[in-house]
């Protein structure tokens, strides 16, 4: 069978649509037709975002409203979880039901983000074959399978909030996270907090009983959770580059600009740095964040989002971009999978996401973390402790993260082959996991004929 109908629907963010709009590519390699489902605002800003530029032949890309008013902060996901379960599903069915009426059109299978619990309870209900795409590591699937464990202990209430501040770990080679940090309690307030944690519990509920579980990472980054949760197919990194195409799926429009630069720069002095779609970083640390890469005294490419702090453009310190001229480079966005390929990047001073920490794993580089909320706290320990590829850093007194102690990370790291050693490990397992015959690679075949099967299976329920 070819040409078989995919739905495919991710969480409203970026670092969940570009790897679901990769997954997407990759099946229309195969002969899928993709209909790719955003929300009505994030449908906006990946079409404003390609300025032009086709997404790809195979591809069609429809929106649906996501519950909220029009200038209501999309950020707050507390209050994003709150609205989608609301509206969100009522329009899937109508989709579904328009694109079935079509005969040659009917629906083979529906991918959904295991953030959108919703939409699989959708194509239960309306009989369409379903599978669910986890788009972070899998070891905070795993956690989230934990959660009534945890109450059991009485490591959290019954509401998530942690019962006392500690460390914990699942298991001795999945990371280790401060309590206070839990994926939940990092994001907005304390309601926003009990929103999110309640509306991942009932995703969880559903991403367990579907017949079928794939995700963005590979057996050779976390074997430890997989052990956990047996039932994952790993098909990852997916990564534009393994099907030698561009990134797409971004929020902002890139500055490829910043690849003629990077060009003119000596190999493997570069820092680049990127916090992601979503750090918001108060102008007292971002004073000194900037002043730290100064002191490092190494050319420097840094995305600078026109949100990342108040008025970015008037908030670098006084002299700044005149002193770092010549080494230092600011950039609105970047095309990043283009610029961690380059050979002249050293480092990758990260937030943390796991696209950007697999994106950093598989060019072989090295870290220094800077998370901000969700589950980039995992990841950096993931990076930090088990991986051992980059630091992490101390706060002060205050809460602010130094200018020297960013210029100290900076040297350590750079100056002790043993991170780079380990990466460079880690790029080979990321390559050759993809490639014909790999484990990813047998897992993504695997998946591909599940899903050319012509009978739909039922769910486990």
């Amino acid at each position: 069978m070819s040409g078989l109908h995919v739905l495919i629907i991710p969480f409203p963010a970026q670092g969940h649509v570009i790897p679901l709009l990769e997954l997407s590519l990759c099946l229309v390699q195969h002969g899928f037709k993709i209909t790719f489902v955003n929300t009505e605002h994030t449908h906006n800003r990946v079409i404003n975002a390609l300025h032009g530029r086709s997404i790809g032949d195979g591809i069609r890309l429809v929106s649906i409203p996501d519950g909220m008013e029009p200038g209501e902060d999309r950020n707050d996901i507390g209050k994003l979880c709150a609205h989608m379960p609301k509206v969100m599903p009522g329009k899937l069915e109508e989709l579904i039901e328009e694109i079935n009426r079509v005969e040659e059109e009917k629906l083979a299978c529906v991918i959904v983000d295991g953030s959108v619990g919703f939409a699989l309870e959708v194509a239960e209900k309306m009989k369409v074959k379903k599978a669910a795409f986890w788009p972070a590591s899998v070891a905070i699937l795993a956690f989230f399978y934990s959660i009534p464990k945890m109450v059991e202990d009485g490591v959290i209430d019954t509401d998530g909030t942690p019962v006392k501040k500690q460390m914990f770990q699942l298991a001795h080679d999945i990371p280790e996270v401060d309590s206070t940090n839990f994926v939940w309690s990092t994001i907005g307030g304390a309601l926003s907090q009990k929103t999110f944690f309640d509306y991942m519990c009932k995703n969880i509920e559903a991403v367990k009983v579907t017949e079928t579980l794939i995700g963005n990472s590979t057996y050779d980054f976390e074997p430890g959770a997989f052990n956990m949760v047996p039932n994952m197919l790993p098909i990852g990194p997916l990564l534009a580059s393994n099907r030698q195409g561009n990134s797409v799926g971004h929020f902002w429009q890139e500055d490829s600009a910043c690849l003629e630069w990077l060009d003119q720069q000596q190999p493997n002095s570069v820092i680049y740095v990127a916090f992601g779609s979503f750090a918001i970083i108060d102008k007292i640390q971002f004073q000194e964040f900037a002043l730290g890469l100064e002191l490092t005294n190494k050319p420097f490419l840094w995305v600078v989002r026109p949100d990342i702090t108040d008025d970015a453009k008037e908030a670098f310190p006084e002299g700044f971009q005149e002193r770092v001229a010549n080494r230092g480079k600011m950039v609105g966005w970047a095309p990043q999978q283009k610029v961690l390929r380059h050979p002249s990047i050293t480092c990758f001073f990260s937030h943390c996401g796991w696209n950007s920490t697999l994106e950093g794993l598989s060019n072989g580089l090295p870290f220094l973390c800077w998370p901000y909320f969700a589950d980039q706290f995992m990841d950096e320990s993931y990076i930090c402790d088990i991986w051992q590829v980059g630091l992490r850093f101390k706060r002060d007194e205050n809460g602010i993260i130094t200018r020297e102690e960013i210029k100290t990370k900076v040297a350590q790291l750079l100056g002790d082959e043993n991170y780079k050693a380990r990466a460079l490990k880690l790029r080979k397992a990321a390559i050759e996991t993809v490639k014909e015959g790999g484990k990813s690679n047998k897992c993504f075949n695997k998946f591909i004929e599940w899903m050319k099967a012509q009978e739909p299976t039922t769910s486990r329920k």
